[in-house]
């Protein structure tokens, strides 16, 4: 390995993210640069602080390939993350380096580098690049520092992933692998619309699917664009927008209002957002979408408040009425619309296979996916953080619409603010899952959870260290750590859905990993308590 180690350090499209987060990244930086000096190595930064721009991230592809034409091909390169990141702007270069590279973040869940490390690992993994990762507190466990030595000796940082075993390793009951069959052969023969708004502008390189792994399976894109949502937002009546927010207003729902559009929800945020939701249903029904994924963070955001409460309230069945612009029909009438955030089609495919077993199955059909945000350990057991930006149903929160709250969105990540569906999820049984890209073949892992409730004080302590206005999962996931979850998962995201109670939990897991399979995913159950026999 060469002597002099170099470091980059990615972060987003937005200024004001940038700045603000640029604190904390310095503070990674530098206790990583200590660790690797304090084992007689070399490191320094490959691009310097910009003064102008008050930051020192790369913000841009532009700039990414900018400074990869300074680093020397085979030279070590550590990728450190304490912030969300767009992975298109370093990706070019990585996939293209020869020299041995390491993804490192902090575990903290303030702006979070866990979640950009997990989307930016699960990017290098579907392009084939080859890369170890590390995640630490401060930078100085025994954990990081093993780990780091093994990678400085020029060797490759190995985790145990024990807890993921292939599907063939199980007995999967008759009954789910037939209810599996039937599901897939349906699929096929009748074919589902995934409808895509804006593919791929959120730099999420793992969460685009090639359309040639999905034509096999009867799923077909639709691609749309957000600029023709923002049109159909124009052609909602006031009057139907009103409509949607009396609904929620009567089913309890509460909306923390002020004056200042700049820092404060408002009443014309919401009524600009009560619009999209309308506007979403139709333009799905017009060109007869089984899903739909708004991209909103980039493009819609210098348009129009946030996309979460509209995208929260598609993924609930029960959930204000929209009609028919023609004839007056009400569209997808008692059931979801699956949405799947940030246009992540791999979660897309996922919620539209959870919706089918849930509904054969009898069970609540509500589906949506969080960050794998943050975790700690609460009296004894390690409770995820895991948390979206408002996209969650209310279906899944403690008291529905009346446990709910929206709140605006932070201002560094929505300058037009908007609100969220903010909630505790409540306690019981689900099914978490990630559908994954790895040497051009679709995976999927799945185990079960339990959703448990903390005293409010510790719920409110988590949220002021992540993001208070989002809705929060406190999730315990079986026969599975910390650092195996963090090994393993191969995205920012994970896919829940809940089910009655344990045994149909682990139901509802073995007939959805059937029909993945039957679908033509390679599956690992991952963990204990999912019901599944050894062969």
């Amino acid at each position: 390995m060469s002597d002099l180690i170099y470091l980059i350090a990615n972060g987003d499209l937005r200024l004001a993210a940038n700045r603000m987060c640029w604190e904390a990244q310095q503070k990674a930086e530098e206790a990583v640069m200590l660790a690797i000096r304090a084992e007689g190595r070399r490191i320094e930064r490959a691009h310097p602080y910009d003064a102008e721009r008050q930051h020192g991230f790369i913000d841009s592809q532009k700039h990414g390939n900018q400074v990869f034409r300074t680093i020397p091909e085979e030279a070590p390169l550590v990728v450190c993350e304490a912030v969300w990141q767009y992975s298109q702007h370093v990706l070019p270069g990585l996939v293209g380096h020869k020299g041995p590279i390491l993804t490192v973040a902090n575990w903290s869940g303030q702006w979070p580098g866990l979640v950009g490390m997990l989307n930016l690992n699960a990017c290098l993994t579907k392009a084939g690049a080859a890369y170890s990762t590390l995640w630490s507190g401060d930078f100085t466990d025994d954990g990081f520092l093993r780990g780091l030595r093994q990678w400085l000796s020029g060797g490759r940082v190995t985790h145990d992933t024990s807890h993921a075993r292939p599907l063939a390793a199980f007995r999967v009951p008759t009954e789910s692998t037939d209810m599996g069959r039937e599901l897939a052969g349906q699929l096929r023969r009748d074919k589902a619309i995934m409808g895509v708004f804006d593919e791929g502008c959120m730099g999420m390189y793992n969460a685009i699917i090639p359309d040639e792994n999905m034509m096999p399976m009867g799923v077909f894109k639709e691609r749309l664009s957000q600029s023709s949502l923002y049109a159909a937002m124009g052609a909602v009546t006031d009057s139907e927008a009103r409509a949607v927010r009396a609904w929620l207003d009567a089913r309890g729902m509460r909306f923390q209002t002020g004056a200042d559009a700049g820092t404060e929800l408002t009443d014309q945020q919401i009524h600009e957002q009560c619009k999209m939701y309308v506007a979403a249903l139709r333009i799905a029904d017009d060109f007869g979408c089984d899903v739909i994924g708004i991209q909103y963070q980039q493009g819609l955001k210098d348009l129009t408040p946030a996309s979460d409460l509209a995208e929260g309230l598609l993924n609930n069945a029960d959930r204000p009425p929209v009609r028919a612009a023609g004839n007056g029909r009400v569209l997808y009438e008692g059931r979801p619309l699956p949405h799947f955030n940030e246009v992540d089609e791999c979660a897309g495919l996922d919620a539209l296979v959870t919706n089918r077993v849930w509904t054969k199955l009898g069970y609540d059909p509500e589906t949506t996916l969080h960050d794998v945000r943050y975790g700690e350990a609460y009296k004894g057991e390690f409770v995820w953080v895991f948390e979206i930006s408002g996209s969650v149903p209310p279906q899944h929160l403690v008291g529905g619409y009346s446990g709910a709250v929206s709140e605006r969105q932070p201002p560094m990540y929505f300058r037009l603010g908007g609100g969220t569906i903010k909630g505790i999820s409540k306690p019981g049984e689900i099914v978490w899952s990630r559908i994954y890209l790895e040497k051009s073949k679709l995976w999927a892992d799945i185990g079960r959870a339990k959703i448990v409730e903390l005293p409010r004080e510790e719920t409110e302590r988590r949220w002021q260290i992540t993001t208070p206005q989002w809705p929060v999962m406190h999730a315990v996931i079986y026969g599975v750590s910390r650092d195996q979850m963090m090994a393993k998962h191969q995205s920012n995201h994970v896919q829940v859905a809940y089910a009655p109670d344990a045994a149909g939990a682990n139901r509802a897991l073995a007939a959805k990993a059937a029909m993945f399979a039957e679908m033509g995913i390679a599956v690992n159950i991952c963990g204990t308590e999912h019901g599944l026999a050894d062969v």
